[in-house]
């Protein structure tokens, strides 16, 4: 029962303070593994493909594999509720006060100061997930092949994500990487 109070916890700081969606909870998510052993990096890796690929909100859907391997079905429950809640929260607060919200210059001062932060976070841990997965003791080529060919491709054709992540998959699977 603690583990499940204890994931409840942790998810609810970091549904409380992971300004900029799904991606930003990346930098909270690689402290946590850190910390409690929940999961490794490699694992945070596999993580955020799986929360990509998956309908859903990233943040939820990291929760949610987290929570399930700390503490099975009863820790998706647990930390799923636990980075919903604050946002439910907020949104019942804001709802209350949505005209003065709205209007606020400092609030939009505050979020305005928040894009770069979050932007920087999400980079960061980027830089740090590609060092993870492509110079990893178990390195694979054919994987350096794919990140350098994706890249340029994602960057100048306007094809949708599932095509990228289907041509992934299954290149994943006929090369075994």
């Amino acid at each position: 029962m603690t583990t499940l109070i204890r994931l409840f916890g942790e998810f609810f700081f970091i549904g409380l303070v992971s300004f900029g969606g799904g991606l930003a909870t990346i930098p909270f998510l690689q402290n946590l593994a850190a910390r409690t052993g929940w999961f490794t990096l490699a694992e945070l890796a596999d993580m955020i493909a799986v929360a990509e690929s998956t309908p859903g909100p990233i943040g939820i859907n990291m929760a949610s594999y987290a929570g399930f391997g700390a503490a099975g079905v009863a820790g998706v429950v647990f930390a799923t509720l636990g980075i919903v809640t604050p946002s439910v929260i907020v949104i019942l607060i804001i709802a209350r006060a949505l005209s003065e919200f709205r209007a606020s210059r400092d609030v939009e001062g505050a979020f305005s100061g928040l894009r770069p932060a979050s932007c920087a976070l999400i980079t960061a841990v980027g830089i740090r997930l590609i060092r993870a997965s492509l110079f990893a003791p178990e390195f694979d080529i054919k994987a350096a092949v794919l990140f350098a060919l994706l890249i340029p491709a994602t960057l100048k054709t306007k094809l949708h994500p599932l095509v990228f992540i289907a041509f992934s998959a299954a290149a994943g699977v006929i090369f075994g990487m």
